[in-house]
Formats: structure tokens, sequence, C-alpha cells
């Protein structure tokens, strides 16, 4: 395996902490804003010796090491895979306040030891008052902002009811056992490592804007410093009521009062109805098969399961490991299915409860094979000859945790606030950010949103509607057993990065470590051009791609795989990704 990196990706040095440029501007680039990359410096032959930590009964994955020791913890104790998830998805609410969130929503995939599946869907909802050109002016041009900085782009929250339910369901501990953990980390604090203050400080700024997220975010209107120690006092007494009282405290009662006078207060259009009819739902997970593996993902209003499963069945028959990783040949056939199927992605997926969306034609093999019969060895497709080809045509910030239990349970969740620190809001004194997932319905049809992706009326905004979204919570079988559980942040990103990791453990023989860590590129139909990590292109590769028609964009680094894989003596091997210094992978 170590060859195959050596061989194709001679080019990898250091990798510099940052975020993602927002160099594409009105092409519809991605936001700075929008994605937390901190990836430490890496060295090709660092790289080359990654190795993943290994356990022989359960293991957690997280992008906060505090979080994944909370999941041991709790396997430890007795509780299963989605006790597990619930506990570490309010600490992340605590220690990971960029992304973890009770302010935001989310997917939970669920893979049962005895081979039942489930998908849980808490994603954020439109309020009731949400109309498709509120995100316009009186001329129809779309306000730069608004879906992002202010009430209006914020969606009634489901993470509270999303974790109570699964946890009603599946779980075996109280409510009270699950959230102590995090109760005590926001009450006491917790003690800040290099990798919580670089995303602490990308918002210093709008941090400053509002006294009462200074009063938390700044240490005397300062940015907080490795080594110090951060308390929440205010949202542990938010954890605190909905410890007693339950999804109640949040939807009914004085958290959601809170929320909806702040909102009428700044402009928004929240109100306590929307709060009092939020509901999750239970939905079977998108699957499809790639080189003899199940793969299960997540569905609408989530794209990113069905487009995941495009990439991979486009790809399948290519002599991906014949070629390696990093060569000029499979990155243009993987780039060339990513911008097939976000074609198809962008035309066709919305929230169920409000179009129809042809799953079974999409996600059929001889979709995939139409498709792939397009693409030519000897040219790049221009994104203006791709369309959503079933019907006629249409006019960073998120955070993943995988766990593996002892008895065999799987679980991955992915939820989001969308940008780093949703809106950058708080509602008085709660103490948690609020999301701006409103951004991720299409403002107005050809118009890029923050991540950059063009879209069509089937996510244009409606009352209570769900907005589509890339997150791909993933499971792999292996005769019926979990083999690799993943998934990552990164908006626009995630389907990429998720296949990506796929790829690289199956075709080309990665272990979890190295394929998380692995350069990565990025093709999402338009823009027209393929997004590259830093150490993915050699001179002679770049030249190629250049050669076949394709435009590059050198980003940074982007996303945060959170992947198990269990190797075939039954290891559990967990791998945070580099490019979330702060994470943890741990078991036992």
């Amino acid at each position: 395996m170590s060859n195959t990196i050596l061989r194709c990706a001679v080019a990898f040095l250091a990798i510099a902490a940052g975020s993602l440029s927002a160099a594409a501007g009105a092409q519809g680039g991605i936001s700075s804003r929008a994605l937390d990359a901190t990836a430490p410096p890496a060295t090709l032959a660092q790289l080359a010796s990654a190795q993943p930590v290994a356990a022989k009964h359960a293991m957690v994955v997280t992008s906060q090491h505090l979080a994944t020791e909370v999941g041991v913890r709790v396997l430890k104790a007795g509780g299963n895979a989605i006790d597990a998830a619930v506990a570490v998805g309010y600490a992340l609410a605590v220690v990971e306040p960029c992304c973890g969130n009770i302010g935001g929503g989310g997917f939970m995939l669920i893979h049962l030891a005895d081979g039942k599946a489930a998908f849980l869907d808490f994603r954020e909802k439109a309020p009731a008052k949400a109309t498709p050109t509120m995100m316009q002016d009186d001329q129809g041009t779309v306000v730069k902002g608004r879906s992002t900085d202010t009430y209006l782009s914020v969606g009634v929250p489901g993470t509270v009811l999303g974790l109570e339910t699964a946890r009603a369901k599946y779980g075996t501990m109280s409510r009270a056992q699950l959230m102590q953990p995090a109760i005590d980390l926001a009450r006491e604090g917790y003690v800040l490592q290099q990798g919580d203050v670089n995303v602490l400080g990308s918002r210093t700024a709008d941090f400053a804007r509002t006294r009462n997220v200074a009063a938390i975010f700044l240490n005397d209107g300062k940015p907080w410093q490795v080594g110090e120690r951060l308390r929440q006092p205010q949202l542990a007494r938010t954890l605190e009521l909905i410890r007693k009282e339950g999804p109640d405290a949040f939807y009914r009662g004085p958290i959601a009062r809170t929320l909806v006078l702040d909102s009428i207060a700044r402009g928004g259009i929240l109100s306590m109805q929307d709060f009092a009819n939020y509901d999750v739902r239970w939905d079977a997970p998108v699957r499809c098969d790639y080189r003899g593996y199940a793969v299960l993902s997540s569905p609408p209003p989530s794209s990113g399961g069905t487009t995941v499963c495009q990439i991979l069945q486009i790809v399948e028959p290519y002599p991906l490991q014949q070629w390696g990783y990093g060569a000029a040949q499979s990155l243009h056939v993987f780039a060339e299915a990513s911008r097939r199927a976000y074609a198809d992605r962008n035309t066709y997926l919305g929230d169920p409860a409000f179009v129809t969306n042809p799953l079974a034609q999409l996600l059929a093999p001889a979709h995939a094979a139409a498709l792939r019969r397009t693409i030519r060895d000897d040219r790049a497709t221009p994104s203006s000859e791709i369309k959503g080809n079933l019907f006629a045509d249409e006019g960073e910030h998120t955070t993943h945790y995988s766990i593996v239990d002892a008895q065999g349970n799987a679980v991955g969740v992915t939820y989001t606030i969308n940008y780093l620190f949703g809106n950058a809001l708080i509602a008085g004194d709660t103490g948690f950010f609020l999301n701006n997932e409103m951004d991720d319905f299409t403002a107005k049809p050809g118009v890029p949103n923050g991540f950059g992706l063009v879209q069509g009326t089937a996510n244009q905004i409606e009352a209570g509607k769900r907005p589509l979204s890339s997150m791909a919570p993933t499971i792999v079988l292996d005769k019926g057993k979990p083999f690799m559980v993943t998934g990552s942040p990164g908006g626009s990103t995630i389907i990429t990065t998720v296949a990506q990791s796929i790829v690289n453990v199956i075709a080309y023989g990665m272990n979890a470590q190295q394929a998380v860590d692995a350069p990565r590129l990025h093709m999402q139909w338009l823009p027209d051009q393929i997004m590259v990590e830093p150490g993915l292109l050699t001179p002679e590769v770049r030249a190629q791609l250049q050669a076949l028609g394709h435009t590059i964009r050198d980003g940074k680094s982007w996303g945060a795989d959170a992947a198990i894989v269990v190797d075939a003596d039954g290891t559990l091997t967990g791998a945070n990704d580099r490019r979330r210094p702060a994470g943890l992978a741990a078991g036992y």
C-alpha cells in the first residue's frame, strides 16, 4: 500500500493549516467561512507509514478528542453504539461549538448487529413563513448575507429531538446518563488545544460583533489561546433543562421562547408553532453495491447517499488499482463520474415530502452504465454539455462521527449548523450557536449557494421543507456485517470525500488512516473545475489532466473524515483525519 502512495503522490510535502480559498468568487467557489481545514504538516513518508488506531471490541472516531473519550466511556459502561452516539452528539455541542450542535440538525445511520438498518432524519425545517423568494430583493436579486448571517438564515433545529428519538428507540441508557458528560464539560470547562484554537480563531471578528457571543467565545475581547479553559455555564443550564424535561424544553418551553423572541427582535420569522410542529422521521437507507460490498448511506433530503452511490457505480469497472492512486487516468474518471453525479444531484433531488425523488432510476445500474458511456478517455466533458438527463431541464459547518460497539452495532452521524459557527448568533442566554441552514436551499435557481452549488427548483425554499443536504454518513457491509463506517464535514465536498475514502480502501487497498489522510480532489459539475489538495498532483499528472481539458484549481485542505474499518480478523481500526488535529480515534 505504501508503495502505491509513494509512486503516485511523490509531490506530497508539507500541507499547511488553513481553510479553502474563496477565490472562485461569483463563479461559485466554496466559502472560506463554510469549511474548516486545520491540517497539520504532513510529509510523504508520514502518509506512507500512517497507521490507524486498533481495538478488539469497540471504536469511536470524532473530530474532538474529549467527545471521543465520552463515547468510549459510555461503551465501556455497557452502553451500545446508539447510546454512545447520543452522548457524543451532546458532548460535541460543547467541545466543538463550530460544528457539533443543538442549534442545527443532521442524520443518523444505524446498522444493528441483527442486520436491521435504519436512517434517522433530524434535518432542520424551514419556518412556516418561509417563501421561495425570501432571500431576494424586490428586483429578484439574491441579497448577499441574508441566507447566511441573519435570523432569516435559521431553520428549525432538529438535533435535540433527533438524539432523544434515537435513544428512546435503540438506546439502553437514560437521557440523564448520556447528557451528564456534556453538562460537566460545559460547566467545568475544557482546556483548549491548538486544533480548538484554530477553529475558534476563524471567526473572531464575527464573535466581537455580538455581546452575548463575545462574552463566551472571546476571552476579555481577545481570542482564546492554547492551554486556557473555556467554560460555557449558559450552555450547561440549557443542557440541564433538556436533561430534566426532554425535548419539550427545547420545542415547547423556555428555550424555544428565547429563540423566537430573539428572532422577532432581529427580523426573523421563527414562531413557537414552528418549534411545536417540528418532527423527525425514520427512513430506509439508500443502498448500492460496489465491488462486492453493500453500501448504505443517506436518502433524501440528503443528496449524499445517492450521489456517493452514483459515483461508485460509475467508476466501479475501471481498473483503478492497476492505474494507481493519483494517476491521471484514475483522477480523470473520478472527476468525470462526479461531474455527472452532481448534475443529477443538483437537478432532481429535494425533500421527499415536497418533490418526487427518482431514486430507483438514479441508482439503477443501467443509468450508471449510460453515464459511463459518455466519459471519454481523451477529453474532459465540459459541464455545459452535462445535464441531469432523466427529465426535461430546469430553467463547513458540519461534523461527523463513527462508532462500532462490541456487539457489532454500527452508527454514523453527520450533523451541522452549516457554516463554521452557523450564523454566529446565539439567542439570549441559551449558549449555543444557531444554524444558517436556509442557505442550503435554492435562493434562486441558477445562483450558487455558499458552497458553490447551482441548484434547481426541486430544492427551492418552501414552508416546512427540509433543505437538500450533502451529508453522507455511510456504512459499508461485507457479507452483511459492518466493514467500514465513514463520513465527513465539508458542505458539497462531503460526497467526494466519502466516495474517495471508500475507493481508497476497497480499490487501492489503503488502511483506514491512509484512506482519510490521502490528498483529495473535488468536482461538483459547476463551477467547471477540479479542485485539488496539495500533494495530489505531480507536475506530470497536472499537465496530463490539463491536456485532457480539465481546469484545475488548487485549494488547501477540506473535510475531516472519521473512518472505522474492520480488518479480516475482526480488529477494529479507527482513523481521525489529519485535517482535524483536535480529533481522536479510540477504542478498547
